[in-house]
């Protein structure tokens, strides 16, 4: 039995909350070498450390904003749109699940769905490239529908909402700490995942706020943390 170190109740969890990127998808690997070199050509010379440190789960206003904020570079009214493209593009050649991923999903016995800062477009893309939809019918909460990303509650709550089950009554899978801080203050139990390419090599950790979420490094380790969740049919 692998040993967690820190307590998390999970017997009354009614509906699991997924982010997307780096949780059912290993996407911000992907993200950060197709952002990072368009930001490098407009003279915003960011590191992989900087991009984990600050665009890990958050919307593109907020990277848009920190960019002109530490690199007084403003981003083209472009540039969205073309970082949008090129991403799709290299998730068509490149994204697959995280590992396992779909071993898990079949055995859930709880209803789930995705809570994600990415846009409509690109989530409904990438769950498509990489075949995941038909685990997420009708089920997946975009930021665009809340006034407010992560890491404040709103798209959390309005998950919950939409799904009709009470914050309390939710588990959240995040890989990043401005997701953790989201759940924590949607009231909502969270669990870290940190097998995905981008957190499953780092040896020290890169965020500025030390998120003490239980963590997990395989999808397994959640039927160990969790047996309840698992149907045993």
């Amino acid at each position: 039995m692998t040993n967690f170190g820190k307590s998390l109740t999970l017997k009354h969890i009614k509906l699991i909350i997924f982010d997307c990127d780096g949780v059912l998808i290993d996407s911000e690997i992907l993200s950060k070498r197709v952002l990072l070199k368009m930001l490098n050509e407009l003279g915003a010379k960011a590191s992989g450390d900087y991009f984990d440190r600050h665009f890990l789960g958050h919307s593109y206003e907020h990277v848009s904003a920190k960019i002109l904020e530490d690199y007084g570079v403003v981003l083209p009214k472009q540039f969205k749109d073309d970082y949008h493209q090129s991403l799709m593009q290299t998730f068509s050649k490149e994204l697959v699940p995280t590992p396992e991923l779909k071993v898990l999903l079949s055995q859930l016995k709880l209803p789930i769905c995705v809570a994600t800062s990415s846009s409509p477009e690109r989530v409904k893309h990438a769950l498509s490239v990489t075949e995941l939809t038909d685990y997420f019918t009708n089920c997946v909460f975009t930021s665009s529908e809340v006034k407010r990303g992560k890491p404040a509650p709103d798209i959390f709550l309005h998950a919950a909402k939409k799904m009709g089950v009470p914050p309390e009554h939710c588990l959240v899978i995040e890989d990043s700490t401005a997701g953790i801080t989201a759940a924590k203050a949607a009231n909502m139990p969270v669990i870290k995942y940190a097998g995905a390419s981008h957190l499953k090599n780092l040896r020290t950790e890169v965020s500025n706020v030390k998120d003490d979420a239980v963590t997990i490094h395989e999808w397994k380790q959640l039927f160990e943390l969790a047996p309840s969740l698992i149907s045993k049919d």
